[in-house]
């Protein structure tokens, strides 16, 4: 088994790499953090068709993966998540000008109760004459705060709420924050029928992909595109860490990698960049870092744009309490 993984991850540097973005709010300058101007959007959509990509539905991404087939490098798909409604204001407009299919994730309990800031579901439904709808939970919580059971109720109430009300089926579904971990991807996976469920972590999609966590790369703020589509997807088969440290104090990144490898790129939040060895194919470096976010991103790769993610959420206890404090 350990010759035929080295042998699968050496042929995966030649596979091509699609990129899948993410937007949240649209000309919305009192959330910078989530904001694309009308401008920056314009600027991202020029730089796409002069420079030949071509900007797919998402379920062309999702289809090939479940075929197991090569996903052509110029193909870029773009997501929406929480059904903002300037979206719909200024967002929607521009889409419609560059004829740019996308993906909106309904955060469904906003909508539902009309919250100001979201779109309506007659304005979900006329959006969906230019893109799909996927689910984005229906009380946007941190999943991986909560039991199995909650994390049913919740998605089992979007779901139904979703149906109920624009008539389909959602067929993916996004994480709220882009937080999960395993017990979060099992339940989802285990009891709906979602053919893909998508992340937002840094990097790239090819054919290797696991379709039940598509990384997606989030565009907020002046964007250097080019930049954003360098990354490409680097195979690793991680065994440490698997969640965050209960005391804080990450002390060990255990991994499997392709044995060519003698040196590779380790990264960590607030740590930044350095240097890890690779022995037969193994990376296992045993390190002492008190981890300084809640959300904390480890990489790996063989130089900083050939990476693979794996982020670590501090999870709530029953008292209320976050582990690593």
């Amino acid at each position: 088994m350990r010759y035929l993984f080295f042998i699968i991850i050496s042929f995966s540097y030649l596979w091509a790499n699609a990129h899948i973005f993410v937007y949240h709010r649209f000309v919305d300058d009192r959330y910078p953090s989530a904001n694309t101007s009308k401008e920056e959007l314009i600027k991202q959509f020029e730089y796409f068709k002069q420079n030949n990509y071509q900007v797919v539905p998402l379920e062309k991404i999702v289809e090939k993966l479940k075929k197991n087939e090569d996903i052509p490098s110029k193909w870029v798909a773009l997501t929406i998540d929480d059904a903002y409604k300037s979206f719909y204001e200024h967002g929607l407009e521009i889409f419609k000008q560059y004829n740019y299919p996308f993906s909106l994730y309904v955060y469904v309990e906003a909508t539902n109760k009309h919250y100001g800031d979201y779109m309506s579901w007659e304005q979900i439904k006329e959006a969906s004459k230019y893109g799909s709808i996927g689910l984005h939970s229906y009380s946007h919580p941190r999943l991986q705060n909560l039991s199995e059971e909650e994390i049913l109720e919740d998605t089992k109430k979007a779901y139904s709420t979703f149906v109920k009300k624009l008539d389909i089926k959602p067929i993916s579904y996004a994480y709220p924050y882009g937080e999960y971990n395993e017990k979060v991807t099992k339940t989802l996976r285990n009891n709906f029928n979602f053919d893909a469920i998508f992340n937002q972590n840094t990097g790239s999609v090819n054919k290797n992909t696991d379709r039940f966590d598509i990384p997606r790369i989030a565009l907020v703020g002046e964007v250097n595109i080019a930049h954003k589509l360098r990354y490409k997807t680097f195979d690793v088969k991680w065994y440490e860490p698997k969640e965050f440290p209960k005391d804080g104090i990450l002390r060990r990144v255990h991994a499997q990698v392709d044995p060519k490898y003698k040196t590779l790129k380790l990264y960590i939040t607030k740590e930044g960049w350095r240097d890890v060895e690779v022995k037969n194919g193994i990376v296992d470096e045993k390190l002492n870092i008190y981890l300084k976010k809640a959300r904390t991103r480890i990489m790996l790769g063989s130089d900083v744009f050939t990476i693979s993610n794996k982020i670590l959420n501090k999870i709530k206890t029953n008292k209320g309490e976050e582990n690593g404090k």
